[in-house]
């Protein structure tokens, strides 16, 4: 059993600000991820590394591991595992102080609180002191980041946050179901109507003037009306390639959730 173990189920881009943050205070972090991620910003998620068998984010290496033996030989050189397994098949070998659940489903999809002696969960889906010990909140806003020990994080509306004076519009999504072939790559400049992908001979056009900061594994397959890709309408290639500030927030309230327990527990159990 290693010290200091957090096991973080996804390995998206918000996932990867928490991973980072918990990695560079000297936890041993290990993610679980399926074998066919379909994150949109893969130039700042440790799941890329899936695909192509390591990544790395802001100075720090993700590595797909094959095995519990891979995950401790890659944190012995200051990697981080990626390891393939969904319904984290693993936990029990892992035995993990934390389970940081940052699928960011928006439901809960098979976390429970009994799965670590500290459980959180990121965003709407979780009810702390039932589902998980702590649920962190991933709506932007005044609360971002905040840590709630009884309740949940505010209900997800389906409209995403607002950059740079866009929402909804700035959201690339699937003209039609099949697989996706990318005609452009993240960190290009797109124009509005521009054909960035293709899904089967169904073309794939850019809502907005800008820079294209997400788009989907080509290979994918994916669903009529999914979300596939997001366009920067501040035109700024550098955010493509370094952790979000909603990211950093979110990992802030992570670790904050993660002292805290630690110290809750730790004075219960000795006045027991």
């Amino acid at each position: 059993m290693l010290e200091n173990l957090v096991v973080v189920r996804g390995g998206g881009d918000l996932a990867t600000g928490t991973v980072y943050k918990l990695a560079r205070c000297g936890f041993n972090v290990v993610i679980l991820e399926t074998g066919q991620p379909t994150v949109i910003r893969r130039t700042v998620s440790f799941a890329q590394a899936v695909f192509d068998g390591k990544t790395t984010v802001e100075g720090l290496t993700a590595v797909k591991a094959e095995s519990i033996d891979d995950c401790h030989k890659l944190l012995s050189h200051n990697n981080i595992p990626v390891l393939t397994d969904p319904e984290c098949q693993t936990l029990g070998e892992l035995k993990p102080e934390v389970v940081v659940d940052a699928i960011i489903a928006k439901r809960n999809i098979g976390t429970s609180i009994d799965m670590a002696p500290i459980v959180i969960g990121l965003g709407p889906g979780f009810y702390a002191e039932r589902d998980v010990h702590a649920v962190i909140e991933t709506s932007r806003g005044h609360n971002l980041g905040r840590v709630i020990y009884e309740g949940e994080a505010a209900p997800n509306t389906g409209i995403p946050g607002n950059i740079g004076g866009y929402s909804a519009e700035r959201i690339v999504r699937a003209s039609a179901a099949g697989e996706i072939t990318n005609l452009s790559h993240i960190g290009d400049s797109v124009e509005k109507g521009q054909t960035i992908a293709s899904i089967e001979g169904t073309p794939v056009y850019s809502p907005l003037t800008g820079t294209l900061r997400g788009l989907i594994q080509s290979g994918t397959v994916v669903d009529e009306r999914m979300k596939i890709g997001d366009v920067d309408p501040r035109n700024k290639k550098e955010y493509c390639y370094t952790i979000s500030e909603k990211s950093r927030a979110i990992a802030g309230g992570v670790l904050e959730a993660i002292l805290y327990l630690r110290i809750k527990y730790t004075k219960g159990s000795q006045k027991e």
